[in-house]
């Protein structure tokens, strides 16, 4: 008897969990988004490792990752006023059809052996131009597809589950495939990929979305949305605290190539193992998030979890044997996705619907836009005659300390914010 309760309160927190599922077109958003991303994050991995194998600098690296997230600086908050004026679904058509052609002429290119460093940097630059127009109606576009507002929680924790889970197959898949087909089949790949999310976005089955706006004025629209953003004190702070992350922060991702060639003196197959256990911890981050029942008691986790993934991130900068980097890579991506699904949570509840977009545009400014100008110069930082790759992560790890434990003092005035907006 005892045992079969114990299995009954399993089944239970599984079906609690997963209960964003329940609804069709969550499920076909979920897959079609799922098998896409795997093939997005081979393209992350191989793209990498081209760069550096054409041009042995970490510079470089960073340079890519400049042009991939730089047009999130400057398009995002166009982005996230497209988002609230049009509908969503024809803009995420259009987006993910421009990022799938992107994808076939890299691989073309590659295979042909005719890919220079400028034509890579310039499909990178336009695929990153079409995610910064995609990211902030994708998470709009959760409001349309789930129709109970308290399952937005386990649904946006559900999506950091699906994307890390992609983040834990597809390196693992890339370093493989690069060691015995080269970079060019992972592009290949990601480009048949996106016919997954195409095909479920036709599948859904959603009302016509009424839009509600104050003018028909675009740029009203856009200096508005800014006006909202930053006059709200709650989602100004968690925004700052996102865009810190960031800049000194995620540039980790950047410097890892280096960081295995130099620091493990390994290649693809580790770079691969170690994104894969980035994105194993990552996934249990959110489906730790997914199932909690309150969102009151994940706010503390906007400090902690951030403590956690500059801590992590420090531990790495000590480590020079390859299985020990692998598993503080857990830690890593623990924090690391914990924090950002409470922040986006957060913002997704306490947002009016006609802002959702610019709000979201910020949100993906702050952790994406920003995140070009971490990338230049922690490159620049780990060049062997200036810090170098181990000491520019400790320093990466310990802003990201500092700045948690700073947050802490803000979390009494958020709690009270979103009392008040629950009451």
């Amino acid at each position: 008897m005892k045992f079969n309760n114990i299995v009954r309160k399993i089944k239970e927190k599984f079906s609690f969990m997963l209960r964003s599922f329940k609804y069709r077109n969550y499920r076909l958003f979920f897959i079609g988004q799922g098998v896409s991303l795997i093939g997005t994050w081979m393209q992350q991995i191989a793209g990498a490792w081209l760069v550096y194998r054409l041009t042995g600098s970490p510079f470089m690296l960073g340079l890519a990752s400049f042009a991939s997230l730089i047009p999130n600086l400057f398009i995002t908050p166009l982005g996230g006023v497209i988002a609230d004026r049009f509908d969503r679904r024809k803009i995420l058509y259009f987006t993910q059809t421009f990022m799938m052609i992107f994808a076939f002429i890299l691989a073309f290119f590659v295979y042909t052996d005719r890919a220079t460093i400028y034509l890579i940097f310039l499909l990178i630059f336009l695929s990153g131009i079409m995610n910064a127009i995609d990211a902030p109606t994708r998470h709009s576009f959760i409001f349309e597809i789930i129709t109970k507002k308290e399952d937005i929680v386990n649904a946006i924790a559900l999506n950091s589950a699906m994307f890390n889970g992609a983040r834990l197959i597809g390196p693992a898949i890339a370093g493989v495939i690069i060691g015995f087909a080269g970079e060019q089949m992972c592009f290949l790949i990601n480009g048949i990929s996106f016919f997954s999310v195409l095909i479920a976005i036709f599948m859904m089955k959603i009302p016509k979305r009424i839009i509600q706006l104050d003018s028909n004025d675009f740029m009203r629209n856009l200096k508005d949305g800014f006006k909202y953003s930053f006059n709200h004190p709650t989602i100004k702070s968690i925004l700052f605290l996102v865009t810190t992350i960031s800049v000194f922060g995620m540039s980790y991702n950047t410097l890892l190539p280096v960081y295995v060639k130099e620091t493990l003196h390994s290649g693809p197959q580790m770079l691969g193992f170690m994104m894969g256990s980035i994105g194993l911890g990552a996934l249990t981050g959110a489906l730790f998030i997914a199932s909690r029942k309150h969102l009151k008691t994940l706010i503390e986790l906007l400090s902690i979890a951030g403590a956690i993934f500059g801590t992590g991130i420090a531990l790495v900068s000590f480590s020079k044997i390859p299985y020990l980097s692998i598993v503080l890579m857990f830690i890593v991506g623990f924090g690391m996705v914990s924090q950002v699904s409470v922040a986006n949570t957060i913002l997704q509840t306490i947002v009016e619907d006609r802002m959702r977009g610019s709000v979201m545009s910020f949100y993906n400014l702050s952790f994406l836009g920003m995140a070009p100008i971490g990338n230049l110069l922690m490159g620049y930082l780990a060049k062997n005659e200036m810090l170098g790759v181990s000491n520019t992560l400790l320093l990466s790890g310990g802003i990201c300390i500092t700045i948690s434990i700073i947050f802490l003092v803000q979390i009494k005035n958020i709690k009270t914010n979103i009392n008040c907006i629950s009451a």
